[in-house]
């Protein structure tokens, strides 16, 4: 039997990493992780796993004392991180995935890397299944304008991924995904689905308060009292997870179609009579 040359040890500085060798079944590998991987990971948590500081604060010295084979991170990266990663001198894959297909092609790097090639294919076939499932169930569906946000201040629209998951669930992206929207011009389109789903926030975003800070009282969308907050990790973390995003963003936008699922949270009542009104 030959030797076995893939990496033994594994160091991710993303979540979305740790996410995708848990779905692989090798979870095993990872010797050091982010807290945030600890947060999304339950195999992780449990476990006495180093925790290190993530893609934007790599350090050298950490890296190093965990004896990686492999450390997996994401880009875009402060130039600092990128050379203390560097420094440490272990092997180096970056991800930074801006579509479905990219994320589609890190799972099958990263299994790769591992030598499960075919368990990551299994991964991404089974995405894509449950993706074109929702896809076919709103083929013949209205569109309503969605917009939907990773942070708040300043308003920063979702990646194009999310744009294209909003897409499956049967809904329009409003905006341009990945770019800073002036909350005036994203009033402007009227959208009549919103969803923020802020990078690190979980599911804590202050829908009333946005609402009312931006002067959103009018919007079609508050006025039927349709605006959510996502779970961050079920749309901001590229990865299988994101399964369970479309599920949330498939109820959000056709309710008549999909069940209320997991991770999602809908807006309860602002300082208006138009605005619709339902418990969490």
């Amino acid at each position: 039997m030959g030797v076995d040359h893939t990496p033994r040890r594994v160091a991710c500085l993303q979540p979305s990493a740790t996410v995708i060798l848990d779905a692989i079944g090798e979870l095993d590998r990872v010797v050091a992780c982010t807290r945030y991987c600890a947060d999304m990971v339950p195999g992780v948590a449990e476990s006495s796993r180093t925790i290190l500081h993530d893609s934007w604060a790599a350090d050298a010295s950490q890296i190093i004392a965990v004896r990686p084979d492999l450390v997996i991170a994401s880009v875009p990266f402060q130039e600092k991180s990128l050379v203390e990663i560097l420094k440490s001198g272990a092997r180096f894959l970056g991800l930074a995935p801006k579509t479905l297909a990219d994320i589609y092609t890190d799972i099958a790097a990263i299994a790769g890397a591992v030598g499960a090639s075919a368990r990551g294919e299994d991964v991404i076939r089974t995405m894509q299944q449950n993706i074109e499932a929702v896809r076919a169930k709103t083929f013949d569906s209205r569109k309503p304008r969605v917009f939907c946000e990773e942070w708040g201040k300043p308003v920063i629209a979702s990646q194009p991924w999310v744009a294209e998951l909003i897409d499956a669930a049967g809904g329009k992206f409003a905006g341009t995904p990945g770019a800073r929207c002036p909350a005036d011009e994203i009033a402007a389109s009227d959208p009549e689905v919103i969803v923020a789903a802020w990078c690190g926030a979980g599911d804590r975003v202050p829908l009333e308060k946005i609402v009312v800070d931006r002067g959103w009282e009018e919007l079609a969308a508050v006025r039927a009292g349709r605006v959510f907050c996502i779970s961050d990790e079920f749309l901001n973390t590229p990865a299988p997870t994101l399964v369970n995003g479309l599920n949330a963003l498939a109820w959000a936008i056709h309710p008549e179609l999909f069940p209320r699922t997991k991770g999602i949270r809908q807006i309860t009542g602002v300082p208006s009579s138009a605005v619709g009104k339902s418990a969490d």
